[in-house]
C-alpha cells in the first residue's frame, strides 16, 4: 500500500512552503495543499488568509520606512515574541495571537471546508503551519495530525490552546523546540525530535553520497590556503574521504532574499562591492529572486554589465523555484541570507553569512547559528572584498561548513517518514 499523507502548507512567505517541499513525495498525488489557496476554497476562508498574508508582507517591507516602520514592526513582533527560556517555568498560558487564531477558526468556521474535504480520506495530516493543525483538531479530523515546526525555537502560538489534551503531534527540528513545546504544556509523547526536513536531492540516501560529494568540492573553494585542512585533515578524511585537487565549480556566493523581498537592496550592494572580483572570475554570484517577478527585474536592472558571472535564480512557480534553488545550492559555497528556515541548510555543509534578522523567531535562529558555529555575522558590506576573502584565507568558512555537516541534523525528512509510516 502506498504511503501517503495530506501535506499542508500556506503560501505566506517561503518558510512554510520550503519546509513542506521535501515532503512532497509523501503528498497525495505529489501535490502539497496550500490551506489558503486550494481549489474551491470558500471565499470567506480565502479572505481570512489573504488578510493575514498581506499584513505579514506589508509589515516586513514597511520595516524599511524610517522611524515609523520600525515602531510598527516592533508592535507586530511583540505579538509573536518568543520569551526567554530561562528560568524554566510553566509557559502553557495562551498568548494573544493564539487566542485570536482559535477565535477566528471557531467564529467563521475557518478551515472547516478543507478539513471536511480531507476527512473523506483520513490519511495523516502533516502541516508546516500551526493554523491548519488547529483547524484539523477543532473540526475533529479523524486521522493523525502532525505539525512541523520550521524555526529553531517556537513561540507559544505554535502550541494548542489546551496542550495537555491535544491530539496534535509535533516534529521538532531542534532540542530547544522540543523542550519549549513541553514547557508550553504539550505532552512529551506528542513531541518527536526529528530535525528539520531537508531536500533529499541534496543528501542522497541515508549514506549521504550526494551531500558528501558536494561538500568535498565546496571545501576546496572554502579553504584555498589549506588553513582549515592543516589542523583538521584527519576529521575531513574520516567524514568525507580525500578531497579533490580542484573543485568542480568556481567559488560561488549565493544571496537569498525572503518571500517579502525586504532585503533585496543588500544583494545589490554585495554585487556592487564585489564587481571587480566578479568580472575577473574570482567569485561567481547567485542572486535568488525566488518566485517574485519584481525582485527578478530589480536584480536584472541593477546588475547590468556583469554578464553571466551574476546568475539570477527565478521561477514563476514556488515549486519550480525550490527545485532550482536546491540544484543551485549544490554548486554554491556560501549562503548569505537572513536567519530564516534556511538556517537549517547549514547541515548540508554550507556556511551561512547571516544578514540582519527580521522578527523574533529569526533572532533565535541567529543565536542558534552562532552558538552552533554554523555561521558568521555579516560585517560592513562596503568592505566585503576585505573581510570575505580574509575569512576564506583563514579557513573560517570551511570550519563553519564542516561544523554544520558534523553537528547539524540532516535526516529530518527520513525521520518524519519513519514516524508517520513506521
Amino acid at each position: 500500500m502506498k504511503k501517503e499523507a495530506w501535506v499542508i502548507s500556506v503560501s505566506m512567505g517561503y518558510g512554510h512552503q520550503r519546509t513542506a517541499f521535501p515532503l512532497k513525495s509523501l503528498a497525495v498525488g505529489g501535490k502539497i495543499i496550500n490551506a489558503n489557496d486550494y481549489e474551491d476554497i470558500p471565499f470567506k476562508d480565502r479572505r481570512a488568509w489573504e488578510t493575514a498574508r498581506m499584513g505579514y508582507e506589508f509589515i516586513s517591507a514597511f520595516k524599511r520606512t524610517p522611524i515609523i516602520g520600525k515602531i510598527a514592526f516592533a508592535i507586530f513582533n511583540y505579538t509573536q515574541k518568543i520569551w526567554h527560556f530561562y528560568p524554566k517555568r510553566n509557559m502553557s498560558k495562551p498568548n494573544f495571537q493564539l487566542k485570536q487564531n482559535i477565535l477566528q477558526i471557531k467564529r467563521i468556521n475557518w478551515g472547516k471546508h478543507l478539513i471536511e474535504k480531507l476527512s473523506k480520506k483520513p490519511l495523516p495530516i502533516i502541516a508546516t503551519f500551526f493554523t491548519p493543525a488547529f483547524m484539523a483538531e477543532t473540526f475533529h479530523y479523524p486521522g493523525q495530525i502532525y505539525c512541523v515546526v520550521c524555526d529553531t525555537d517556537a513561540s507559544r502560538t505554535w502550541a494548542p490552546l489546551h496542550p495537555r489534551t491535544s491530539r496534535i503531534k509535533y516534529f521538532a527540528p531542534t532540542q530547544r523546540v522540543a523542550e519549549r513545546l513541553n514547557l508550553y504544556g504539550v505532552n512529551r509523547k506528542n513531541i518527536f525530535l526529528t530535525g528539520y526536513p531537508l531536500p533529499e536531492e541534496n543528501i542522497g540516501s541515508s549514506k549521504m553520497e550526494i551531500l558528501k560529494s558536494d561538500l568535498r568540492n565546496r571545501l576546496v573553494n572554502l579553504d584555498p590556503k589549506k588553513s582549515y585542512l592543516k589542523n583538521y585533515k584527519e576529521l575531513v578524511n574520516l567524514k568525507l574521504g580525500k578531497l579533490p585537487q580542484k573543485s568542480n565549480h568556481p567559488l560561488t556566493l549565493m544571496f537569498a532574499v525572503g518571500g517579502a523581498g525586504a532585503q533585496r537592496d543588500l544583494g545589490v550592494k554585495i554585487v556592487k562591492n564585489l564587481a571587480r572580483e566578479i568580472k575577473t572570475g574570482k567569485i561567481k554570484m547567485i542572486l535568488v529572486a525566488g518566485a517574485k517577478t519584481k525582485i527578478k527585474d530589480y536584480f536584472l536592472e541593477k546588475t547590468q554589465g556583469l554578464g553571466s558571472a551574476v546568475e539570477i535564480l527565478f521561477d514563476e512557480t514556488v515549486d519550480g523555484y525550490f527545485q532550482k534553488f536546491n540544484q543551485a545550492l549544490r554548486r554554491a559555497d556560501i549562503l548569505w541570507t537572513k536567519p530564516s528556515e534556511l538556517s537549517f541548510y547549514a547541515a548540508l555543509g554550507i556556511p551561512i553569512i547571516i544578514a540582519p534578522p527580521i522578527g523574533s523567531q529569526e533572532d533565535f535562529n541567529q543565536r542558534w547559528l552562532l552558538n552552533s558555529g554554523f555561521g558568521l555575522l555579516q560585517k560592513d558590506v562596503r568592505y566585503v572584498k576585505g573581510w570575505l576573502f580574509d575569512w576564506l584565507d583563514q579557513g573560517f568558512l570551511a570550519e563553519c561548513a564542516m561544523q554544520g555537516f558534523t553537528e547539524g541534523e540532516k535526516m529530518g525528512t527520513f525521520n518524519i517518514k519513519k514516524i508517520c509510516f513506521g
